[in-house]
């Protein structure tokens, strides 16, 4: 199971901070989409590292899944 730490203003998941990767904590450096449909909401995230995620909440079964997009440039 993937863990994925949120800020819960009026609702969950408001607002994506962390997540783990590969087995390591990735900070949310910033949001750069997001979206919504009536099974999930997705974010698409820049890590502080540079690299780029989605991360999709399914409302139906409370689960995050992790899609990783784009490596940092060497």
């Amino acid at each position: 199971m993937t863990r994925v730490r949120c800020y819960a203003g009026s609702t969950y998941p408001e607002r994506p901070e962390a997540f783990e990767w590969e087995g390591a904590e990735k900070q949310v450096a910033r949001i750069l989409k997001r979206w919504r449909t009536p099974e999930a909401i997705g974010f698409r995230v820049r890590t502080e590292d540079g690299m780029i995620f989605d991360l999709i909440y399914d409302l139906r079964w409370d689960q995050w899944t992790v899609i990783p997009l784009i490596a940092p440039s060497p």
